[in-house]
């Protein structure tokens, strides 16, 4: 690539670069909240990182005497919930530290028994160190509906007569329930009232102000009471409720304003909590991140000055860096213009912040092992996701932005006194209708090529009714046309294809392929022939095209669906000179053929591993979007899916064949040949990793909706929406500008090609497990009328189960969790796939009843 090219690539790194660059920091949050002197007081359940207590996990005297050091560098007390599996070491802890204050939690569960024990502990407690100040007798304990008031009054009353003077007794409600219940406070010392706003939905902005509010309708409900807010506090990750979004510099801008507006009205507050608590799920995945400092016991603020994002530069420095990395072995040999290496560039970074963001949400959140599962499966589909994405985003910029293509075949006849070289027209047949291939064999006799023989080969067709019309046909059409009948041939197409070549006359240069169905142009040969002209050119395609598009609505839509591949998929893979090769309207230099061996019958793509091999062997290939023959469409959606899952699994044959020859240090293939390859090969890895997500994320909706279990956005939500949108664009764009065709059919293309996804799924499946499938013909010229049976029975089963789960998250998130809705529509997305199928049949049964 010559220094221009060079630059153009480095220029639009850098644009891309400095705009992904700022981005990221006009993304990065930073706040200046008021400043805070100390905390009066924290909850403290001194649980580790990875110990649970609803698994009976006890805490040790070393870790509370550990988080007791930590909490008195920022605060003068805690508030206790419990004194069970270790917890009352703390108020024995706390007596050593001069003017620590201690709220002593009892816990008050529907268990009379574990209940008293917790009270008679806590008593004893009280009443032998001085570090508690007060008792709290239950913990929202008529908010969880585990004990009436009344039942309440009576374990208050029964507690104050038993601790001594100078300790307090109250109970810990919302404020809510203490308007509810206002007889609780005749049994309490002092009022001790949750404000959470959090959970209310209230938005950050007004939080405080809207606690405070709350506070004084509970001091004017009780104005002879002491008021504590008991609980105030704000989560720093995890879901949205509502209009209150958890975020680390939320919580400090929240939490730092909350305490200096306490000061300033000397109300006395508990913030909840000290430590992030990875256990709590019963309150959903935000229950984990209410702590001042997360489970490692670092601080996640500070109390005074600027408040920011943590680890924001390291993942904007690694999102820039693959950016780059991917726009540069993107396009560094491809000579693009300026417009197409920025758009593409532009691209790789957003897909650098994607994945960057991806790698590094595990650092960031307290992983269950089915997070864990579901974020390494989101962060495998992302690679796949992220080159075929790419793929799209190159070819809509190249083809919008970008040069005409460079290297299409531009028909012309052979110079003037040049002796048209000898053609082999080979037409393989395998149980097709004999008036079908009359047909073709009239098309091929047209031809207005002097030099050609024609081969018409059929291969175990015991059928007589199906061959001998043919064989007469032959023999009117003249010496030129020969009949070529193999009862018995193993390899299928291609075993009868090689078997054939002992009939081929010797003199032939080029041998030429046309399926059974088609119906050539007579120009076909003289204009293309020309093309060999080229000693390394060892292939020149024509585009399949098809004759019969508007029998059906069935057959135009999969008339649409082709035309996108030739039209879009094979241009632009021919300016890398790594076209697929097809089995009809295919020339092959002869000497090119047998050099590298021939048909091989070890894959059922015969044609394309044939191709693959050429290029190996350092050919070249031309390409041409001029139509010179049409063919016949799959006779129905079930022939059409047949067709597809043989490529796909045919495609996967190659893949387990030719694979070393991607490898970096392989020489047979040119970077770009290698490229396109690679992103063909994943587009149908791609779709069965999509299958994959489908049923995982499917599973994953009951624990969602029963659990509050986190979603791995990132990893698992934005790379399908993603490529989801980008699809989209390449659709309209492309079919417009290459295809010449507008939205209906642009629309009615897509659905073909979306109902495919499951039987290509499946043929991955199959390319991977099992090996050596029968050759599976596709049903043409009238064969079948209609599919038989329901045919898309899974795919209607897994797309209408999709499609509720999907309706279910939206009707049952009344929280407005932004995540959910997120997960909800790519759900909805990940079913239309499967409905297509649907769609298609539906197509299909109402064309064949009208």
């Amino acid at each position: 690539m010559n220094i221009l090219k060079i630059s153009i690539v480095v220029l639009a790194v850098v644009v891309a670069a400095v705009l992904h660059g700022g981005a990221w920091r006009l993304a990065h949050e930073q706040q200046t909240p008021p400043d805070v002197k100390a905390v009066q007081s924290v909850s403290l359940s001194p649980f580790q990182a990875k110990q649970d207590p609803t698994k009976g996990d006890a805490v040790s005297p070393e870790d509370v005497a550990k988080d007791l050091e930590v909490v008195a560098g920022f605060a003068s007390g805690v508030r206790t919930y419990s004194v069970a599996l270790g917890q009352d070491l703390v108020a024995v802890e706390a007596s050593h530290r001069p003017r620590f204050r201690v709220v002593l939690g009892a816990w008050v569960g529907e268990d009379d028994v574990a209940t008293q024990i917790e009270l008679e502990k806590a008593i004893a407690l009280a009443n032998s160190n001085k570090s508690v100040v007060a008792i709290s007798v239950g913990n929202e304990t008529i908010l969880r509906e585990e004990r009436t008031a009344e039942e309440l009054v009576a374990l208050l009353k029964d507690t104050r007569l038993k601790v001594k003077r100078n300790t307090q007794v109250t109970t810990s409600e919302t404020w809510d329930i203490w308007v509810k219940h206002p007889e609780l406070a005749d049994a309490v010392d002092y009022v001790t009232v949750h404000i959470l706003p959090y959970w209310e939905g209230i938005p950050a902005e007004i939080a405080v102000q809207y606690a405070f509010e709350r506070y004084d309708e509970v001091q004017a409900l009780f104005p002879s009471k002491k008021i504590v807010i008991g609980e105030f506090g704000w989560p720093s990750q995890g879901y949205n409720n509502k209009e209150a979004y958890a975020d680390p510099v939320i919580q400090a801008q929240v939490v730092r304003g909350f305490i200096a507006e306490a000061a300033r009205r000397q109300i006395e507050y508990n913030i909840i909590e000290a430590f992030d608590q990875p256990w709590k799920r019963a309150e959903g995945i935000v229950g984990a991140y209410w702590g001042i400092y997360d489970a490692a016991r670092q601080p996640k603020f500070s109390l005074e000055g600027l408040v920011e994002q943590r680890d924001t530069l390291p993942k904007a420095i690694a999102a820039l860096i693959i950016g780059a990395i991917l726009t540069l072995s993107g396009l560094w040999r491809r000579g693009p213009t300026f417009g197409h290496a920025l758009a593409y560039s532009a691209a790789a970074n957003a897909l650098g912040a994607g994945m960057a963001s991806a790698a590094w949400w595990p650092f960031e959140t307290y992983l269950t092992p089915g997070t864990a599962i579901m974020w390494g499966v989101g962060v495998l589909a992302i690679v796949p996701l992220s080159f075929i994405t790419l793929a799209k985003v190159h070819e809509i910029a190249e083809v919008i932005l970008g040069h005409r293509p460079r290297r299409l075949l531009k028909p012309r006849p052979l110079a003037a006194g040049v002796a048209p070289p000898k053609v082999s027209i080979q037409i393989p047949a395998y149980k097709e209708r004999p008036e079908m291939l009359i047909e073709t064999l009239d098309a091929v006799a047209a031809l207005d090529y002097p030099n050609f023989e024609a081969l018409v080969i059929i291969n175990n067709t015991a059928d007589e009714t199906l061959w001998r019309p043919v064989e007469a046909h032959c023999l009117t059409l003249g010496e030129r046309f020969k009949f070529i009948n193999l009862p018995s041939v193993k390899g299928a197409k291609a075993g009868a294809l090689n078997e054939a070549m002992a009939v081929v006359d010797p003199d032939a240069e080029i041998l030429a392929l046309i399926d059974a169905d088609y119906v050539v142009n007579p120009d076909w040969l003289s204009e293309l022939v020309s093309a060999f002209d080229d000693p390394k050119v060892a292939l020149v395609q024509a585009p399949q095209d098809h004759r019969d598009g508007g029998e059906s609505p069935l057959k135009s839509m999969m008339d649409w669906e082709y035309a996108g591949f030739f039209d879009i998929g094979m241009i632009q893979r021919n300016e890398d000179d790594a076209i697929v090769a097809h089995g009809t309207m295919l020339l092959i230099r002869r000497s090119a053929f047998e050099q590298v061996g021939g048909w091989q019958s070890d894959t059922i793509v015969e044609d394309t591993e044939l191709g693959l091999r050429l290029f190996e062997a350092g050919y070249s290939a031309q390409y041409t979007n001029k139509r010179y023959g049409y063919g016949l469409l799959p006779d129905t959606y079930e022939a059409y899916r047949t067709q597809r899952h043989r490529w796909a699994y045919g495609s996967v044959q190659i893949i387990r064949k030719h694979w070393r020859h991607l490898l970096p240090g392989s020489r047979t293939l040119t970077r770009a040949q290698k490229s396109q390859y690679f992103n063909g090969w994943f587009h149908w890895l791609s779709d069965a990793l999509g299958v994959v997500i489908a049923f995982l994320n499917l599973g994953w909706v009951p624990l969602v909706l029963a659990l509050d279990m986190m979603v791995p956005t990132v990893a698992m939500t934005v790379p399908i929406l993603t490529a989801f949108t980008v699809n989209i664009f390449h659709a309209v764009f492309l079919y417009r500008v290459r295809v010449k065709t507008g939205l209906g059919h642009t629309l009615a293309a897509a659905v073909a090609a979306m109902s495919l996804q499951f039987t290509i799924a499946r043929a991955v499946y199959d390319g991977v497990v099992r090996d050596g499938l029968p050759f599976m013909r596709t049903d043409k010229g009238g064969m079948r009328k209609n599919s038989s049976g329901m045919v898309v029975g899974k795919e209607a089963t897994l797309g209408f189960a999709l499609a509720i789960a999907s309706a279910t998250l939206f009707l049952t998130n009344t929280a407005e969790v932004l995540e959910v809705k997120v997960f909800a529509a790519t759900i909805a997305i990940q079913a239309l796939p499967f409905l297509a199928a649907v769609v298609m049949r539906m197509v299909e049964r109402s064309g064949s009843k009208g």
